[in-house]
């Protein structure tokens, strides 16, 4: 139970930081030059509970294997430069 409480707190932090990326972005959406933010997520590490190819409980091969993400992590917060309005 613990395990699925820190990845519901990372995947809520993520949440957080796209919120306030988003918040920063329509507050300065009238300041010259301003170019907009977008924050980069990444999954964290994968625990393999079953192989590909693994055997099944009905002597079959399972041909995907079962694997279980731990969560997520922002990265970074990359700029757009994109032009904007001409005036």
């Amino acid at each position: 139970m613990i395990r699925s409480l820190w990845i519901s707190k990372t995947g809520l932090d993520a949440q957080q930081t796209q919120m306030d990326v988003l918040a920063n972005n329509l507050a300065n959406v009238s300041t010259n030059g301003f170019k907009r933010s977008r924050p980069v997520f990444e999954d964290l590490l994968y625990q393999t509970l079953r192989q590909p190819g693994a055997q099944s409980t009905q002597q079959t091969q399972l041909p995907s294997g079962l694997q279980l993400g731990t969560g997520v992590k922002t990265v970074a917060t990359e700029r757009l430069f994109t032009q904007g309005n001409l005036q």
